[in-house]
């Protein structure tokens, strides 16, 4: 089950394991399926428990998010221009580099910010925005607002929630599955609007 695999996963690497799955979902395609909110609402729970401390989760997550996307960043406008160039390629092309330009310098900041929120979104976002060259100054200041939401506000939920509820440990898979849930949302509701836009 999902919440007790976290659970042990933190207990059993503690904040050099959280540090590594919050660096590679945000910075590298590998992590693209890691459950970045499910695990900082767990630690966040266990942090309730005093199994961990909640003032060091919140560094160590900020950190671990901040440089996983300016790594992310970095790959795409190393070897974006190198994969995005190739002529005969359908997906990988010069056109989706102009249509990253074009997006990043329009709805870059909100787009950085929103997208720490979104799993699948969250890996690739700093990677496009490399890719279209978004202006690395704005990038980074709202990286570290982005990071520094996501790290306080889901991790503090789950602290709360580990506070305020009675043996809330027998309700943690649903409360898990709520936050993926909503995690969601803003994914399904872009491609929602995607499709009528196709019809």
């Amino acid at each position: 089950m999902l919440h007790f695999s976290l659970e042990s996963f933190v207990k059993t690497f503690s904040y050099i394991g959280i540090f590594a799955m919050i660096f590679a979902e945000s910075g590298l395609l590998v992590g693209i399926l890691l459950p970045g909110d499910s695990l900082l609402f767990v630690s966040g729970f266990l942090a309730s428990q005093h199994i961990l401390n909640l003032p060091l989760l919140i560094l160590i997550v900020f950190v671990a998010a901040v440089v996983g996307d300016n790594t992310g960043y970095h790959l795409g406008k190393r070897f974006g221009p190198a994969i995005f160039n190739r002529p005969e390629s359908r997906f990988f092309n010069r056109r989706m580099v102009e249509k990253s330009q074009k997006f990043y310098k329009k709805h870059g900041r909100k787009t950085i910010i929103l997208s720490r929120f979104t799993p699948f979104v969250r890996t690739l976002a700093p990677l496009l925005a490399g890719v279209g060259e978004m202006d690395y100054r704005l990038f980074f200041t709202y990286n570290l607002i982005g990071a520094g939401l996501w790290a306080i506000g889901v991790s503090v939920l789950g602290y709360f929630l580990g506070r305020a509820i009675p043996n809330v440990d027998h309700y943690l898979l649903p409360a898990v599955a709520v936050v993926v849930v909503i995690s969601l949302l803003p994914s399904a509701y872009g491609l929602w609007r995607e499709t009528r836009t196709l019809k």
